[in-house]
């Protein structure tokens, strides 16, 4: 193609007056000495912060596991509801997962995490997937990381058609910093769930003695993962943008209306960004 490209342009040479030729010969190399760095200006995406990410193992037969969601509300409340996000994982021997009167939260999913991860008491939990901590440990890590630049940025939309129960999740992302490689998870959470919970009459004097509190509300409760355990390969260069699709079917005891999904992509390196949206406007 490129030799056909001159061979054209030659024959069309020989029937332009001497002048002209010379113009166009001008014109022309002008044009070929402006390389590509100078002819498109690249603008850096501007710095994202980055998010957190707490996984808080959990189990409704954990008498101390109260004290670690007090711990996440209060993170929370420093840093907003938008920058920590918060899984519990409801899991091990003393996750429940229900009887004929009783309603259990732990899963098959949630063990395999457990097993996974080689957790060995509740509650413990991952912040940005950088180890295991007791929850006393967490606001130091929290305060480390959200002061952090992420290579990414992270948005998510749904909708929800009521009549199939189905719910779609658009992920959006622009690689803001390097590339980024790793997996790209999804899992569906549930708050404002009543159920059984072990617990200190005061969450924060264990010495007060524990009670069953069948009143108990349990919130950011990991349901399932939308696309695998693990997710799904992912790799983002800067300046990058990506848009992907989701669907789920969301069971029937699950309420719409307190349901949510978090993202996050992760590497050996931890957690790179972290986001959430609820299922319902």
């Amino acid at each position: 193609m490129t030799t056909r490209f001159f061979t054209l342009h030659s024959s069309f040479f020989t029937i332009l007056s001497p002048l002209s030729s010379l113009l166009f010969l001008l014109a022309f190399a002008s044009c070929s000495n402006i390389s590509e760095e100078e002819r498109f200006i690249y603008v850096k995406p501007a710095d994202v912060n980055r998010k957190v990410l707490i996984e808080d193992f959990t189990g409704q037969r954990c008498v101390n596991c109260p004290a670690a969601t007090l711990e996440i509300e209060k993170l929370q409340e420093q840093y907003g509801h938008d920058n920590i996000i918060a899984v519990g994982i409801h899991s091990g021997p003393l996750g429940f997962k229900g009887s004929a009167t009783l309603l259990g939260l732990a899963t098959d999913l949630g063990d395999e995490y457990y097993n996974h991860w080689g957790i060995s008491y509740q509650p413990l939990g991952m912040v940005n997937r950088t180890g295991k901590q007791d929850y006393q440990q967490w606001a130091a890590k929290v305060s480390e990381y959200i002061k952090q630049k992420s290579s990414m940025q992270l948005s998510l939309s749904s909708s929800y058609d009521s009549e199939s129960r189905e719910a779609t999740i658009q992920v959006e992302a622009l690689g803001t910093d390097g590339a980024t490689r790793g997996k790209l998870q999804l899992w569906v959470l549930e708050d404002s769930i009543v159920a059984m919970q072990l617990r200190y009459n005061e969450v924060d004097k264990p010495t007060s003695g524990q009670l069953t509190d069948r009143e108990y509300v349990h919130n950011h409760v990991l349901r399932a993962a939308v696309n695998g355990t693990w997710g799904d390969d992912f790799s983002l260069a800067e300046g990058e943008t990506r848009s992907l699709s989701y669907r789920f079917t969301a069971d029937a005891s699950w309420r719409p209306e307190h349901l949510s999904v978090v993202a996050f992509v992760y590497n050996d390196n931890g957690v790179v960004q972290v986001e959430k949206v609820s299922i319902l406007p």
